[in-house]
């Protein structure tokens, strides 16, 4: 066997050994134990000197070392396969494996799979099956795949279990869900068995990618016995796609069926907590990894900080930050970007600073934070100078999310006019992120006129984009132009785009009540419109005055105040204050921006019934005490 023509084995045959001076017998046991290639090459070197490259098994090793070690060469192994006279069936399986591995090669796997059925001395087993099903799922063959299938009832393999999990998994991922649970339901495995456990989470799997949540979860509550891989699956996937509520229910429910979560777990749930602002939760889950000894690292720990910042409690967020044994660019991002969202700008622009100095260098994601609290506190000049310190002081490309956040400084500025600028001389497409952010900042200021060119821009991107309809809507509306509103109105309903109704949740006893625009479903409604009807009453005598031009209706003015009585965040607030004991502190989360009636209505309820009111609504947060807010009104 000669490589002259390969570098990798062109070796001198003066080159030293790192091993005994082998007899022609020895090879064979240091080939099994050979992880690199550059341990492999001198072996292969002697391999070829000494003519033991023609034993099979020695050629078999060789290639095992150069297809599938941590330092793969394909080019190379593919030249030591062709030079074999008669691979043996470990060495096909070898070749095919590490092709169905590599990104770009599944289709050679399965043309090398074709040749070997050819072979004259070596037949597909069940360690050939899995990789080329694999091969095929990887390039979505679904046709070749189903011959392959009828290739392994051929071979008498079907039922192995390796060989059935590759085949489900290959169906799931073209799609065809039935041909998957068809196989499933036909499988001669033990229902409680663990390969059987695999089998449905390969199909949760393939559910989830369909966007057929509905039928995962049938899966998963229809096993008769769940892995630890089938609880974390479900609660990221459900955290994934949005579904925080459902997350946190699985993950309640693993407990009660007394499994222990895991590091995976902990990871995969406390970010649904963030987002529906379950606190209480967040700090049982916290309590938990304390109690429990589990490691701390960069990625659970950035995840805490995040939790307790979204959560509400900027000031735990920064304990658990400074106490975490190893900080790096995502734990500070998790930090400053926790800072940006309460407001606390300057203290995000100091730790800015002590990372330089800790000689972090800063991610893109870092910068997103800084500049949106620059946005948030509306320092324009800050935000110019970080932006340029990104891109002429670090060398980072700015990405959309950059110049959205510097477009919402600017328009929340009111410096409209350069904010379109930013838009029409950026280097990159705009995305609907940053007209929408135009746009709000054109409903603010009163500038129908950008407004309409952004909305124009917008509807090009995205035709049926409802967000852009109402916020055009609501400009119009505000400026009492109920003509031209009611033409975006009209519009939206002949294309049948529906307004997503204002939504406020709040945790009470580790329970998550959600409430709508005049929600009338809750069991405690009586005692919450009552409670609502007092602090209307309150707040007259309090000599405040609503603010109506909230109502983006044409109606009197008496049927806009009751209206805004009934926001969601008002319904929230209302059960807090008769489902906990005074003095207590209530979180509240909204999906939308929080209007100006109720932003300023409710810096007089936290005076007048003396609670600390904290609401994160879809931009920031907002806590208010004592009758005044963290944003010092601009937000």
């Amino acid at each position: 066997m000669v490589l002259t023509s390969n570098p990798l084995v062109c070796l001198s045959s003066s080159q030293s050994f790192p091993f005994p001076s082998p007899s022609p017998h020895s090879i064979f046991p240091y080939l099994k134990t050979t992880e690199t290639l550059r341990d492999l090459k001198p072996l292969h070197a002697l391999a070829i000197k000494t003519s033991q490259i023609k034993d099979p098994l020695v050629a078999a090793e060789v290639l095992r070392c150069v297809a599938l070690s941590s330092d793969r060469n394909l080019h190379y192994a593919r030249l030591v396969f062709g030079e074999m006279l008669q691979p043996n069936c470990f060495s096909w399986n070898t070749i095919i494996r590490a092709l169905s591995e590599s990104e770009g090669d599944a289709l050679e796997a399965i043309i090398l799979f074709l040749k070997m059925l050819h072979s004259d001395n070596a037949q597909p087993n069940q360690y050939t099956f899995p990789s080329v099903l694999k091969a095929c799922a990887r390039i979505e063959a679904i046709d070749i795949g189903k011959q392959i299938h009828n290739q392994t009832i051929k071979f008498g393999l079907f039922s192995d279990g390796f060989v059935l999990t590759n085949l489900v998994r290959l169906y799931t991922l073209c799609g065809f869900m039935e041909d998957a649970i068809r196989l499933v339901k036909t499988s001669s495995l033990s229902p409680t068995s663990e390969a059987n456990v695999v089998l449905h989470n390969i199909l949760i799997d393939g559910y989830f990618r369909l966007g057929m949540v509905h039928h995962a979860n049938r899966i998963f509550n229809q096993m008769p016995k769940k892995s630890m891989i089938s609880w974390n699956e479900m609660i990221a996937r459900f955290a994934q796609i949005g579904c925080f509520r459902e997350a946190v229910e699985v993950f309640r429910a693993m407990q009660l069926e007394g499994v222990k979560p895991n590091y995976v777990s902990l990871v995969s749930v406390l970010p649904a907590i963030s987002r529906l602002g379950a606190l209480e939760l967040g700090k049982w889950v916290h309590l938990y990894i304390n109690k429990n000894g589990i490691l701390v690292d960069d990625v659970l720990g950035s995840t805490l900080v995040d939790m307790y910042s979204k959560c509400g409690n900027i000031d735990k967020a920064i304990q658990v930050f400074e106490g975490l044994p190893k900080k790096n660019s995502t734990t500070w991002s998790a930090l400053i970007s926790g800072l940006a969202m309460h407001g606390r700008a300057r203290v995000a622009l100091n730790h800015f600073a002590m990372m330089e100095k800790a000689k972090v260098i800063p991610s893109d994601v870092v910068f997103i934070g800084i500049l949106n609290a620059c946005s948030h506190a509306g320092l324009v000049e800050d935000g110019r100078l970080f932006f340029d310190r990104m891109v002429n002081g670090y060398k980072i490309r700015p990405r959309i999310e950059h110049y959205t956040c510097m477009v919402d400084m600017l328009g929340r500025a009111g410096l409209l006019n350069e904010a379109e600028e930013s838009i029409l001389n950026m280097p990159i497409k705009p995305d609907e992120a940053i007209y929408k952010s135009l746009l709000a900042a054109c409903r603010i200021h009163g500038n129908v006129d950008i407004a309409k060119r952004m909305a124009d821009r917008l509807l090009e991107l995205v035709p049926r984009d409802e967000g852009c309809y109402v916020l055009l809507s609501n400009i119009y509306a505000s400026l009492g132009n109920w003509g031209a509103m009611a033409e975006v109105r009209l519009k939206m309903k002949e294309q049948d785009i529906k307004k997503d109704p204002g939504c406020s949740w709040i945790t009470i006893d580790g329970n998550i009540h959600e409430f709508i625009v005049e929600d009338n479903a809750h069991p405690r409604k009586t005692e919450i419109y009552e409670m609502l009807e007092e602090i209307a009453n309150k707040l007259k005598i309090a000599g405040y005055v609503s603010d109506t031009t909230q109502v983006l209706l044409n109606i009197d003015e008496e049927e806009k105040e009751k209206m805004i009585y009934y926001h969601s965040e008002k319904i929230a607030i209302a059960f807090g204050l008769i489902s906990t004991r005074e003095g207590m502190t209530l979180q509240v989360v909204k999906n939308l921006r929080v209007c100006g009636d109720c932003h300023s209505s409710i810096k007089l309820i936290s005076k007048m019934y003396n609670r600390r009111i904290v609401l994160r609504d879809r931009n920031r947060f907002h806590h208010f005490e004592n009758g005044v807010c963290s944003c010092n009104d601009y937000w």
